[in-house]
């Protein structure tokens, strides 16, 4: 028994290893993660924190999102409380103003964010909508706000997308959410491949991309393992990874949630997929991880802090005492 316990640890030492090299994890590697002995969680964490350290050193980036239009979605998508399908109870309201979103970006300075995003309901900008976000952005740059401005406005055209980086938009948001396979299972008034378009779209117009997906949708192993694997093909720069918190009034509504040590693995498994790439720790992170939340920043190195789009967060103030506690350093300004 021990010589098998010390081939363990041996051999997750070599899928991290193997992490670093050109070619990355095979399939089966990040597949092994998921399907491992519960025995095995602290040493997968481990050696996932080895390839977040030595990328990300001890920093825990916060990024602060502003809901800027809520509701009235015209999209089937199953999970979200905003979309066409829903009968959430959510706040819903219009556009907000630049003055609101310039006043966001403030208080996420204030705050310690390296990242401020704004996302907006809907399945593609008008131009309205583009024009609010260019002079919000530019309002920002202007006053010297030291954050990255991330946007996120649905299926942008080549066009609106241009407009966006020139007025001091930094950053993209576009999930994929789900796999090419599965997909089709939370949405069909839009495709799989929409979304991979925009992202390359906004990739061509010189955004950096922030680009992840949802796990516990009711997906297979396979493609959480493939999620992970299209996102680093696509080279995204930000892997936000939500934990479906199933709402009520959704189509999904009765999904089973996901357990926290299933979560942890997955969240350690994007790590070892994409072992340079910022992995956040987002949406469902405390209903689905609990007590074992901390454990989460040992393989992600951000975290999205202040609540989410419709649903609160754990609150500001005690994301702070976890990550100091653990004795990371909260909202590091990046280079």
């Amino acid at each position: 028994m021990q010589d098998n316990a010390e081939t363990a640890r041996r051999n997750w030492s070599a899928v991290a290893d193997k992490a670093l090299i050109k070619t990355g994890l095979t399939r089966e590697d990040a597949l092994a993660v998921l399907r491992a002995d519960e025995s095995d969680l602290l040493e997968i964490i481990a050696v996932a924190y080895r390839l977040r350290q030595e990328a990300f050193g001890r920093r825990v980036s916060l990024h602060v999102i502003q809901n800027a239009r809520s509701g009235t979605c015209s999209e089937n998508c199953g999970f979200c409380s905003q979309s066409a399908v829903s009968h959430a109870d959510i706040d819903r309201y219009p556009l907000r103003s630049a003055d609101e979103l310039v006043a966001g970006a403030r208080q996420a300075v204030g705050m310690g964010a390296v990242k401020y995003g704004i996302v907006t309901s809907g399945r593609a900008p008008t131009g309205d909508m583009v024009e609010t976000m260019c002079e919000a952005a530019r309002r920002m740059r202007a006053e010297g706000l030291k954050l990255s401005i991330c946007v996120s406005l649905g299926l942008a055209t080549d066009e609106q997308l241009r407009r966006l980086a020139e007025s001091g938009v930094s950053r993209y948001h576009h999930n994929l959410e789900t796999t090419r396979h599965y997909f089709p299972h939370v949405c069909n008034t839009h495709s799989y491949d929409d979304r991979v378009a925009t992202v390359r779209k906004a990739k061509d117009a010189g955004l950096e991309i922030c680009c992840g997906g949802i796990i516990g949708l009711g997906e297979t192993f396979e493609d959480r393992v493939d999620l992970a694997l299209a996102l680093r093909e696509l080279g995204v720069d930000s892997i936000p990874v939500n934990f479906f918190n199933p709402r009520p009034g959704t189509p999904l509504e009765s999904t089973p949630p996901l357990t926290a040590l299933e979560a942890l693995r997955a969240l350690a498994m994007f790590r070892l997929v994409n072992p340079r790439t910022d992995i956040c720790a987002a949406g469902g992170r405390e209903i689905c991880l609990g007590a074992l939340q901390p454990l989460a920043l040992f393989a992600a190195n951000s975290i999205f802090t202040g609540g989410y789009l419709t649903t609160p967060g754990q609150g500001y103030a005690r994301d702070l005492e976890t990550i100091r506690a653990l004795g990371f350093e909260a909202g590091c300004i990046e280079d």
